[in-house]
């Protein structure tokens, strides 16, 4: 049988996160999806609690100290196939409360689920990968896990897991959980469908160069400062993806600008290069944005003026809903060769200026949304000008 598409998804969900046919065989380093995020947080418990509440999401295990791991309190949540486990140090030594005073919450590992967890680890550090752990198995009653660790910029690790051999309700080590408010009826999103990173100015053909050599990625798409500039600053982005196009990791770096980039700021307030955000894919975005706002998450707020535009909606011509309605909701749309997507982005999700979520729905479109950059970065700028950080 040919493996192409994630344990997790049906090809609806593979068509909601734009992937293609592909043989992950005839890769050098194959991957069958994403297995899950995960964080360092300033207070686990509470940051589990929020997104279930405002996210939707439904916890499902735990581990801590009650199963012996001393540490850290982990909270593992899943809203369709998107897992997040959100980490916090139990003790002042804990690795992830050294974390969380350097940057904030944020993003620490991104797992990726590989059919062969020592093949790929063998590649990628012959390929000149960082190597942080080196393959080995995680086991309880449950099972047995494969692992591997990578790095990759900044203290983001990218780790590899085979889970085949387990039945467990997540790791070895976590113990099935109950929700902590009941679940929607509807979930929000249901699957990862890129994960961005931010790296220092010069860096980004480094990491690019990486992925490709390492992964086996390719460089999709490639926006240079002229394409995402306003005014008053700029960026210079690449994407990165596997063959099938599910995994994608655009990596941006700042460009000179008349002032500071949203990408200057976050480096600056995470301390260093980190995941800037994910964006979530969603059959419906108008449903999750209602829902997601009730619950208070704040969203990014394109001028009307992007919405009354009579060249942009010429451009973009007919989509599922009415102009008006995405304006309503601020809710932005672009339209490529293949179709067209809808998106918007949420404020930082902590206090530090650093990581937030995009919520995409796609109908064909393979892009990430060019024509919507100088909206989105004017929108920035307004919060960054808020911050006193522009």
């Amino acid at each position: 049988m040919v493996d192409t598409v994630n344990r997790k998804d049906t090809p609806a969900d593979a068509r909601l996160v734009g992937a293609v046919d592909h043989d992950i065989r005839e890769d050098a380093f194959p991957i069958k999806g994403w297995d899950h995020v995960r964080y360092y947080v300033g207070n686990a418990r509470q940051a589990a609690h929020y997104y279930s509440t405002a996210f939707g999401m439904t916890l499902f295990a735990y581990r801590g100290p009650e199963q012996g791991f001393r540490e850290h309190a982990e909270y593992a949540l899943k809203s369709g196939g998107v897992t997040f486990v959100i980490a916090g140090g139990v003790t002042a030594d804990a690795e992830a409360t050294r974390h969380y005073a350097v940057h904030g919450d944020g993003v620490i590992e991104v797992a990726l689920e590989v059919p062969d967890v020592d093949a790929n680890y063998k590649h990628a550090v012959a390929q000149g990968a960082i190597a942080i752990e080196e393959p080995h198995d995680l086991t309880d009653e449950h099972g047995t896990i494969r692992r591997a660790v990578i790095g990759t910029y900044g203290e983001t690790r990218n780790v590899l897991i085979d889970r085949s051999g387990y039945t467990g309700p997540f790791m070895p080590g976590f113990v099935k959980a109950e929700p902590m408010v009941a679940p929607p009826e509807k979930r929000f999103f249901q699957a990862i469908d890129h994960v961005v990173g931010n790296v220092e100015l010069g860096k980004m053909r480094e990491w690019v160069g990486y992925y490709e050599r390492v992964m086996g990625f390719t460089n999709i798409v490639e926006f240079v400062e002229d394409a995402i500039a306003t005014e008053y600053s700029a960026l210079m982005s690449k994407v990165v993806a596997n063959g099938n196009r599910k995994i994608k990791f655009p990596i941006n770096e700042p460009a000179e600008g008349k002032k500071k980039s949203q990408i200057d700021e976050y480096l600056e307030f995470y301390g260093g290069p980190g995941v800037q955000h994910i964006a979530l894919a969603t059959s419906d975005i108008l449903a999750a944005v209602d829902a997601m706002r009730e619950r208070g998450v704040e969203f990014l707020e394109a001028p009307d003026a992007y919405y009354e535009d009579a060249e942009m909606r010429e451009r973009i011509g007919e989509v599922r809903v009415p102009i008006e309605e995405l304006q309503k909701r601020r809710v932005l749309v672009d339209r490529d060769e293949d179709g067209y997507m809808l998106q918007i982005f949420t404020k930082p999700q902590q206090d530090r200026p650093t990581m937030f979520y995009e919520i995409i729905e796609r109908h064909g479109s393979l892009s990430f949304g060019k024509g919507n950059f100088k909206a989105l970065f004017e929108a920035l700028e307004k919060e960054q000008a808020k911050r006193g950080n522009l």
